[in-house]
């Protein structure tokens, strides 16, 4: 299936210059939006996950359905603020400026195998705190997953030595 068919690019959003892409044409698509939650599941089926997490907030749409699918756990990971128990958390930086992702303190149990999944890889910086967030909880690492990947951004640099996914690319 060509998943792209279900992507809208929506030129100068939310600035000039930028193109968009807009997943909600794939999940409004009940055929499209399961296969490409089929093709992470057999992914992840591979890499024996135990836990699956996901950034707010498109990582929990395209991380829980993957994580039910496994019949296993989905751990968010939020802005700073957002989760109400003790947290851990790491700052990164953003084209301008900085801020903060957390994750509960008990969400990722030592020597747990994490998939981290998103919709969307660009430049990477929000990955790559997530990534730190689970192996600060003794997490394991042993897959990243996404439906698009904006190869133009080198996102990927930022994520060497780790298993990535991308059901789409965009050179």
């Amino acid at each position: 299936m060509d998943l792209k068919k279900y992507i809208a690019v929506v030129p100068d959003w939310p600035q000039p210059g930028v193109q968009f892409k807009d997943i909600t044409p794939l999940m409004d698509n009940g055929e499209a939006f399961k296969f490409a939650t089929d093709q992470i599941v057999a992914y992840a089926e591979k890499k024996k996950v135990d836990i699956v997490v996901g950034p707010e907030a498109r990582g929990f749409i395209v991380g829980c359905p993957v994580a039910y699918a496994l019949g296993v756990g989905f751990a968010p990971v939020r802005k700073e603020g957002k989760l109400p128990r003790e947290t851990v958390k790491v700052e990164y930086g953003l084209e301008y400026g900085k801020d903060v992702l957390t994750i509960h303190k008990d969400a990722i149990k030592p020597g747990q195998r994490v998939l981290i999944i998103d919709d969307l890889l660009a430049t990477g910086g929000t990955i790559e705190a997530t990534i730190k967030l689970v192996e600060q909880l003794g997490g394991i690492v042993v897959g990243i997953a996404f439906l698009i990947e904006l190869a133009y951004l080198e996102g990927r640099k930022k994520l060497d030595g780790y298993d990535i996914l991308a059901l789409m690319k965009y050179e």
